[in-house]
């Protein structure tokens, strides 16, 4: 490979690169004109099980912006599909889980099948962009931690600080740990088949894993979160993804992912030496910046700039998701800045 996807690929392996590699979280939508044109025809749903059209969405972030990767425009809840699980995704709210797990019998009746069954249009848009894309940009896969997704099939919804999955976690670990392994395997299979389809990266995301407590965390979540990670590593690199969470980045670091995407809440120059060496680091430009006039953003992204220092594996990114008012034509003009700000000396590749 060459350019831009292997600048991408490049930071994964710490290697040195032309130009920091960029790309955004939540970058497939939102605020894309061609997006929202879309979504005036087809639910989120529709278009995340369409294999064409969620391939389209996937590439449009690369023709229109120029960053360095796509990310597969897909869902964390469509494991859940294949699972036995009902579900919708309502605007405004977000996913809602009819019937909650909260019984072992719940937790006993849940299928787990093979990943090409449970969601075969995913693989096929997996194959799709990647043949689209060619060398102008890397893939990543997309998923939910094992956490994360616990939390949605537990509480039912998004919440604050999930009070019934904390509360399962303490009264009855024994069950929560069932739960976790189940999703563990289940997510182990769904991201296999994204990395075997043609994704060069996959992203855990873990949004909700702030509201624990280190010695929870610890105890009942990283070994699933370990063990994931362990299916995945020999086929590609892994990055995980988590919010409010620098209390607990050292145990983050030990589950062993390559990388680690860090929020705008906490510094690159603070959050580097906490990882620890080897791993690549993803963030962090607080995204209401984007929404700021240039010259607020401009400032705000060279301070991320000059905290990742020239360091090999720093992949620029926001802190959390692009919000749906951002100007795509700001998004653009920050990725050129990220690209202008160029290497240090001793980090260009040999020519």
């Amino acid at each position: 490979m060459s350019g831009e996807s292997q600048r991408f690929l490049a930071a994964t392996r710490l290697q040195p690169v032309d130009a920091t590699p960029v790309w955004f979280m939540r970058q497939a939508g939102r605020c894309l004109p061609q997006y929202r044109a879309l979504r005036e025809r087809y639910s989120f749903l529709e278009l995340a099980t369409n294999s064409e059209l969620s391939a389209d969405v996937t590439c449009l972030p690369v023709d229109l912006l120029g960053v360095d990767a796509a990310v597969v425009f897909a869902d964390i809840m469509l494991p859940l599909q294949g699972m036995g699980v009902d579900f919708e995704i309502r605007e405004g709210t977000g996913p809602v889980i009819a019937e909650p797990i909260r019984s072992e019998a719940q937790v006993r009746d849940l299928r787990v099948i093979p990943a090409q069954e449970a969601t075969p249009y995913l693989f096929p848009a997996i194959r799709d962009a990647r043949q689209r894309l060619a060398e102008r940009a890397g893939l990543v896969g997309f998923g939910a931690a094992p956490f994360t997704l616990a939390c949605y099939l537990v509480e039912g919804r998004g919440s604050r600080d999930y009070p019934h999955v904390r509360s399962l976690i303490h009264s009855d670990p024994e069950l929560w740990g069932r739960l976790m392994t189940t999703l563990t395997e289940v997510l182990a299979r769904y991201l296999t088949a994204q990395a075997e389809a043609g994704a060069d990266v996959v992203q855990l995301f873990d949004s909700w894993v702030g509201v624990l407590d280190r010695a929870t965390f610890t105890r009942h979540v990283a070994p699933h979160l370990e063990a994931l990670i362990r299916r995945l590593r020999p086929m590609l690199p892994v990055v995980y993804f988590s919010t409010s969470s620098s209390h607990l980045l050292e145990a983050i670091a030990a589950t062993g992912p390559d990388g680690v995407s860090v929020d705008w809440r906490l510094s690159l120059a603070e959050a580097w030496p906490r990882l620890g060496p080897g791993r690549f680091i993803q963030g962090n430009l607080d995204p209401a910046a984007v929404l700021a006039p240039w010259p607020a953003l401009e400032s705000a992204a060279q301070e991320v700039l000059r905290q990742a220092a020239h360091r090999p594996g720093h992949i620029f990114n926001l802190g959390h998701g692009v919000l749906p008012d951002s100007d795509p034509d700001r998004l653009r003009r920050l990725v050129e800045l990220v690209h202008e700000w160029g290497p240090s000396p001793a980090q260009r590749p040999a020519s």
